[in-house]
């Protein structure tokens, strides 16, 4: 059984989200083989042990030689402290050197978008790339670049930070202080929001979808939308077609700025890319620079889905621990 796996062999690696902490025992392969689940504690301390209490269960049946979590922030260039996150409590601070303290075990940070990346190139879609970009299309849009299988980070940890590309000059507000950002309009925020454009412009285009806004205005969600469209309704299909077009044009500038030879979609979204991704790559090979006249990015969808930057976090967590010997 997994349990009694050499320790040098099993990480855990924990997913840091907004709302949830998801933690899991990670073996050499990349196999997931255990998993707990808890919401994200709103302070420090209080996520600091709601990790701590993660760790501890999973430690009463596995043996554990290193610990990696993936954060939504800016992570310092060693790994070692949060330097911002919209999201959770930690800005500037040491989490690493707090959570091995507490813990007695090695631990690792890792952006988790880089973390997503990382697990996708050992484990999954991205594995063969040289110049790879993964995008993950959610709530927002994350991303990370590998270049001959190292994560390039930039010169301070934060990079590249591509949602938050302005393109839309004053278009829609983004929480980051920025208007017309590009995650505006290429995510599951983004796409509720065109369909409410759509709606307020006009609601006969699709009664099901004003009905349920009418009865709560919060209701229509990126989901939701990518539901209805899959069920036919013309304004869905339309606010998809807006995104899949949103899509095409960011990969198009990511290709001009980087020219990767893959490019990975993933995240909630991009769970969804049966109703987009063929459109959105036809899109991208109109609107790139030289287009008919240059090589074309391969685009693949990604293929380990949420336990991503779970998997990337335990296997850079591993990679660290090894190193240190």
């Amino acid at each position: 059984m997994s349990a009694q796996l050499p320790a040098e062999l099993l990480t855990i690696g924990i997913d840091v989200g907004g709302t949830h902490i998801r933690a899991g025992v990670v073996d050499v392969d990349g196999a997931v083989i255990d998993t707990v689940e808890a919401p994200t504690p709103g302070s420090e301390r209080a996520l600091e042990t709601g990790l701590h209490r993660a760790v501890a269960e999973l430690r009463t049946r596995h043996e554990i030689s290193a610990v990696g979590l993936a954060v939504a922030g800016f992570v310092t260039l060693d790994n070692a402290a949060v330097l911002f996150s919209p999201h959770l409590p930690w800005q500037g601070a040491p989490v690493a050197h707090r959570m091995a303290e507490r813990l007695g075990l090695p631990v690792v940070l890792e952006h988790d978008a880089n973390a997503a990346a990382w697990a996708e190139y050992r484990f999954g879609a991205a594995s063969g790339g040289r110049v790879v970009v993964l995008v993950t299309i959610g709530t927002g849009v994350g991303a990370a670049m590998l270049i001959d299988g190292q994560l390039f980070r930039g010169a301070h940890g934060v990079a590249p930070e591509l949602g938050h590309l302005r393109v839309v000059p004053d278009g829609r507000a983004c929480p980051c202080g920025k208007r017309g950002c590009w995650e505006r309009y290429c995510s599951g925020t983004g796409l509720a929001a065109t369909a409410l454009e759509m709606l307020a412009a006009d609601p006969t285009c699709s009664p099901v979808l004003a009905r349920e806004v009418g009865a709560d205005p919060g209701s229509l969600t990126g989901r939701r939308v990518m539901s209805a469209a899959r069920d036919g309704d013309p304004l869905a299909k339309a606010a998809v077609a807006e995104l899949t077009q949103w899509i095409g044009e960011g990969l198009a500038v990511v290709s001009d700025i980087y020219d990767p030879d893959l490019i990975v979609v993933g995240g909630g979204v991009g769970a969804s890319s049966t109703l987009f991704l063929d459109a959105a790559r036809e899109h991208y090979a109109r609107r790139i620079t030289g287009a008919g006249h240059r090589p074309l990015a391969r685009i693949r969808t990604a293929q380990l889905g949420a336990m991503a930057g779970l998997v990337g976090a335990a296997d850079v967590a591993r990679a660290a621990a090894t190193s240190d010997r």
